[in-house]
């Protein structure tokens, strides 16, 4: 499997380059906070013991608890798992969620176990891994091949071990302290977005056509708002094929979702031509929607697209060479981090709901819904229109520098600090030297000591107190001769 960790990299320099960020501080920004690897063994109903890998990656807490999604599929790994938690990162910082990102999940074909098996699956994850997340640290959602009701098992397991915790986890049935427009809200959110982009463009998305690929839960909620919204659905695709209204006039979406529902796909659909996602890319539209898998937009696929606006509803569909050709044939993209925030929004909304034990109408969660998504669409073309940088670009200009801002404000292990060398003997409680202080990340086997830091360079002696240094094990970096001669 070919994984986008360098791609989402890219994207991040391009970004951390405009805003000026030293290395340590795009090191830091990069590293995950924590990578968790369990074992995950089951009994099987036939009787026999079989172990899944599961995962867990917590990206970054500068701005708050980590949120991410929980997913059941046979290519989860480590690599795929770190880069998602990273995309989590800057789509809750560039919607202005008080969250950090994290991402998880089990490498196991959901479709091969049984109901009750995926029980024991998601229980016994839950005992290996819940000391690690909770409300206040780690807070997981459903995502690829999990759904509510794996978020029901999770939070019943882990309740067993913490008590009565409804925010735990989101995206849980409604009668489980669940979220109205929880479903929805990735294609509400994407639609919601692509009304804001043709807004400012002076435009009206009513009329438009559109093209969509993928009709799962994001992208068939999608299709439906779109219709309720005055768009025309010209084509659409799924796995198993796709289907074209001829005529160009725009696709029934309501009778669509029925017969897909009837025929577990779209292929087939009365009144349409059958289309690959080959041909969808290349069909005559206004507006491309990718609401599938990522890395659908390669240079072999994107100089053959004609649409003129791509609103990514997957997650990192576009790869840099593809996002290149677009920007050399003007192409506006809005990036994934942005478009496909709107499911990250609701579970926001659900987490506040549980911990404060009220309920929300659905009206209410579409209301603070579209409020959210654009004022980050708004804040997001303010920086695009001042940097003369793409929509991606200012999308990770904005959650990038709001990310590092939490970072030094909080401190996040980037400290004034002066990193002694190694010694074993007592240290002196007064240092008569003033050392030169270095801006650095300070690592787990380091022991951060209290000092006393004067406003200038005088005589006053920087103090430490000597409990906080016995007997541990310190670098040196200084300019400072006569500290240097001290220590030796």
């Amino acid at each position: 499997m070919t994984h986008p960790p360098s791609r989402s990299n890219i994207y991040f320099d391009i970004a951390a380059d405009h805003l000026g960020l030293p290395d340590r501080m795009r090191t830091l920004l990069l590293t995950p906070e924590r990578d968790i690897k369990v074992q995950v063994p089951i009994r099987l109903d036939n009787g026999d013991l079989e172990t899944f890998l599961g995962y867990r990656v917590q990206h970054n807490s500068a701005r708050g608890p980590m949120k991410g999604g929980m997913r059941y599929h046979p290519e989860v790994d480590d690599p795929e798992v770190q880069t998602l938690a990273q995309l989590m990162t800057w789509k809750t910082a560039v919607v202005d969620l008080p969250y950090g990102g994290a991402k998880g999940g089990i490498a196991v074909d959901p479709r091969s176990l049984s109901k009750a098996e995926l029980e024991r699956l998601t229980r016994k994850f839950v005992d290996q891994i819940h000391d690690l997340v909770g409300p206040n640290s780690d807070i997981p959602a459903p995502d690829m091949g999990t759904n509510s009701q794996v978020m029901a098992w999770f939070m019943n397991q882990y309740q067993k071990h913490h008590g009565f915790q409804p925010a735990c986890v989101t995206g849980k049935p409604l009668a489980l302290h669940g979220c109205e427009g929880r479903e929805e809200a990735t294609g509400r959110g994407v639609v919601i977005i692509a009304e804001r982009l043709f807004h400012r463009l002076g435009q009206s998305l009513a009329g438009k056509t559109v093209s969509l690929q993928g009709f799962g839960n994001v992208g068939s909620f999608t299709a439906k708002f779109l219709y309720e919204r005055g768009a025309r659905v010209i084509a659409v695709t799924d796995v198993r094929g796709g289907a074209k209204d001829p005529l160009g006039r725009g696709l029934d979406i309501p009778q669509l979702l029925e017969y897909a529902r009837s025929n577990n796909g779209v292929q087939g659909f009365p009144g349409t031509e059958p289309l690959t996602n080959d041909e969808l890319f290349t069909q005559n539209v206004d507006l491309l929607i990718p609401a599938a898998l990522g890395g659908q937009f390669t240079s072999k696929t994107a100089p053959f697209v004609t649409a003129k606006y791509i609103v990514e509803a997957a997650n990192d569909p576009t790869t840099p060479e593809a996002d290149a050709i677009f920007a050399k044939q003007n192409v506006i993209v809005v990036p994934d981090i942005l478009a496909n925030a709107g499911g990250v929004t609701v579970s926001y909304f659900e987490w506040v709901q549980n911990r404060s034990v009220v309920h929300w109408p659905l009206e209410e969660i579409r209301a603070k819904l579209e409020q959210k998504l654009s004022a980050a669409f708004d804040a997001v073309w303010q920086v695009g229109q001042e940097k003369k940088v793409s929509l991606r670009t200012a999308a990770y200009i904005l959650a990038i520098g709001r990310v590092a801002q939490a970072t030094e404000l909080g401190g996040g292990g980037w400290r004034l600090a002066v990193i002694l060398p190694r010694v074993t003997t007592r240290i002196p409680t007064v240092l008569s030297a003033w050392p030169k202080f270095v801006f650095l990340p300070l690592r787990k086997n380091y022991q951060r000591c209290a000092w006393s830091c004067p406003a200038s360079k005088s005589m006053t002696p920087l103090c430490a107190t000597a409990a906080n240094v016995k007997g541990s094990i310190f670098r040196f970096r200084t300019s400072s001769p006569s500290l240097k001669s001290w220590m030796t």
